[in-house]
């Protein structure tokens, strides 16, 4: 909404535009009327729409023409007053104003007009007759008032007018000419219509009507007024109402109906609460609401943007085999202005048989785009109505912004849900077909997938510990001279090289020995294309000694040239290593079982880590004296603690052990 209106009367002199203004402010005729009325603000809470009002006057006497230019461009609305009893005012009208306005306005931002016909005291007959064609001539004409300042009759509709043709323009909603609604209006309340048919059958059944007008009026519609609305729409249109609800030709009508009988403001509080400008555009604020993200931080989809989604998925699933056919995407994404998600998106996400995006794959791309473009996120959301629909402050509501992950390795915890692994690996290594594997992809899939629509990206889910995460995979270009820091920033790194290629371990080695040798983030080897027989690799080291020497886990073997979907364990322990970096895992396997896993389950547990706190509290960190090193007593209370935390430590292995 516009934070304030600038009105602007002119016209010839003595046609009372002066008188005009003072007679609203004194609410009487004023005895002397000055050459200029000096610029009146009406205060926001004593006007109807609740915005602050300017008005402003013009003096020929005054006034220079540059002034009246100024002004002419500052305006928001203009009065051009004209005199019922003087034909050469009404004249100038065409002759004089509407040019010199049109001159020096925007031709892009037509401000609108409104005509005043005063000194309605003076005549008995009406100036519309010869005012009609006028209007009808040029489109920017918003409405006629005629009014008298002598004996007050209709100045304060005049302002009121004037304040409705800016902040509830009918010049973008509708074409007087063929007396219907312009093509954006259209296509905005259609967009409004889908959004707000939540079970997407085409019609706003009484439910999605009332929620529809408790979201834009903040009250919800009587039982009988909502049947009257239907009743009218049904007299007027044979397919309007259908099975007791609105369709879509129902709904335009009736808005159609607003303008018509001058109700454009219900209209254009619709418009509004949907996030459109006065040019029929998403606003920018509605689209991008502010989000602030400090360094080091993620982002990713909170519990209710999840929940939204997912009905979002379930309305237009319409034949319930969850996966989104080609005809149910272009249906989802219809409310956006352009189609979001390409063919490289089926190679990202985990699809069907026939290649449709699936539930779990369509959440995954949403999880991707939240991850790596926010703000890209944020719009979709917004075309999506989330806020609307959830019932939301903003769209940024939906986002959670992680904590700096220099405090999750300092608590050696992390509550993230999506982790990062950057794969690199020289050319012809296998690290497209790495990231398709995570797919359930075999080697077979992946040789009918075309170059143009091949992705640098896979995610999906994976399990550690019982808890779902999302592993997003990220093929790096090989360029070893120049790595951008993008390349660098992720959880965990994948260094892939071909077992059957001499020369792709070295690629490997340099790239860990001058990027991440001394960072802290954990690094897997990975030997790729394991089907094929396996040759010494040219370099100083084996890749085994190599990663002996280094601190990393034993060389990983994978393949994805083989008759059933890949093998997924490799990534849950890729996913492993990123949720907790602080631990050298001797044991790659997240079995869960072994005593590696029942160890890491137990010291990382929260009631090992109080109970070790209050010891530590109360035996070492207590202020011991002299006198009570040598106090039998002191020494008493050290091993009891001790047994105490021992028997404890072995009663939790033997119960993480029983049901395994």
């Amino acid at each position: 909404m516009r934070k304030d209106v600038r009105i602007l009367l002119v016209g010839e002199p003595k046609v009372g535009k002066t008188s005009l203004i003072m007679s609203l402010v004194s609410e009487e005729f004023p005895d002397v009327v000055p050459y200029r009325a000096e610029e009146i603000t009406i205060p926001a809470d004593v006007t109807p729409e609740r915005v602050p009002t300017h008005i402003v006057d013009y003096s020929e006497a005054e006034q220079t023409d540059e002034q009246l230019f100024q002004e002419i461009s500052k305006a928001n609305v203009i009065c051009i007053v004209y005199s019922v009893n003087n034909k050469k005012s009404i004249e100038k009208v065409t002759s004089h104003w509407i040019p010199l306005i049109t001159e020096n306005t925007d031709k892009d931002s037509r401000v609108p007009l409104i005509l005043v016909g005063n000194k309605s005291d003076l005549v008995e007959h009406s100036s519309m007759e010869t005012i009609l064609p006028i209007m009808n001539q040029y489109s920017e004409i918003e409405t006629c008032v005629e009014c008298s300042a002598k004996n007050l009759k209709n100045i304060s509709e005049l302002f009121y007018y004037a304040q409705k043709a800016v902040l509830h323009p009918t010049g973008p909603l509708y074409c007087p000419e063929k007396k219907d609604m312009k093509p954006l209006c259209v296509k905005a309340l259609t967009r409004i219509f889908k959004v707000s048919d939540l079970d997407n059958d085409g019609i706003l059944n009484d439910n999605e009507l009332n929620f529809f007008q408790r979201t834009c009026f903040n009250t919800p519609l009587e039982p009988q007024a909502l049947e009257d609305v239907k009743n009218v729409v049904r007299k007027n249109l044979s397919d309007g109402v259908c099975d007791n609800g609105l369709t879509l030709k129902g709904f335009l009508f009736l808005h159609t109906l607003f303008i018509q009988r001058g109700r454009h403001e219900t209209t254009w509080t619709v418009l509004r609460r949907f996030g459109y400008d006065d040019d029929l555009e998403l606003n920018q604020d509605y689209l991008f609401p502010p989000l602030k993200i400090p360094p080091d931080c993620t982002t990713e989809l909170n519990h209710n943007a999840y929940l939204f989604l997912q009905s979002v998925f379930d309305k237009h699933d319409k034949d319930r085999d969850c996966a989104l056919s080609p005809e149910e995407l272009r249906d989802l994404f219809d409310v956006f202005p352009y189609m979001p998600w390409g063919p490289d998106v089926n190679n990202t996400v985990c699809t069907n048989d026939q290649g449709w995006i699936t539930y779990q794959g369509y959440l995954s791309q949403w999880t991707l785009t939240t991850y790596l473009d926010v703000q890209r996120c944020l719009e979709y959301l917004g075309y999506l109505g989330y806020s609307i629909i959830a019932e939301q402050e903003s769209h940024a509501s939906g986002i959670t912004v992680t904590r700096d992950k220099k405090i999750d390795l300092q608590k050696k915890q992390t509550q993230r849900s999506v982790f990062r692994c950057n794969v690199f690996g020289d050319i012809g290594s296998g690290k497209s077909g790495f990231l398709q594997s995570f797919l359930g992809r075999n080697l077979t899939l992946q040789k009918t997938i075309r170059e143009e629509h091949r992705s640098y990206y896979a995610i999906s889910t994976t399990y550690v510990y019982g808890q779902e995460k999302y592993l997003l995979l990220h093929e790096v270009f090989p360029d070893f001279d120049y790595l951008s820091d993008a390349d660098m920033a992720c959880d965990i790194v994948c260094l892939l090289y071909d077992v059957s290629n001499p020369y792709s371990f070295e690629y490997c080695a340099k790239v860990f020995k001058q990027y991440f040798m001394d960072s802290k983030t954990p690094c897997m080897m990975i030997a790729a294309k394991s089907d094929l027989p396996e040759i010494k690799q040219m370099y100083g080291c084996s890749p085994l000694e190599f990663c002996r020497r280094h601190r990393m886990p034993p060389p990983q073997s994978f393949t994805c040239n083989i008759a059933a979907a890949p093998s997924r364990d490799i990534y849950t322990k890729l996913t492993t290593m990123a949720m907790y970096p602080h631990a050298r895992l001797r044991c790659m396997c997240t079995c869960n079982r072994c005593t590696f896993c029942l160890c890491q389950n137990f010291l990382n547990s929260e009631l090992l880590q109080t109970v070790r706190a209050k010891l530590y509290a109360v035996v070492l960190r207590r202020h011991v004296s002299q006198a009570e090193l040598t106090s039998s007593t002191f020494w008493l209370r050290a091993s009891v603690g001790a047994t105490v935390f021992a028997v404890l430590g072995f009663t939790m292995y033997r119960v993480l052990l029983k049901p395994r």
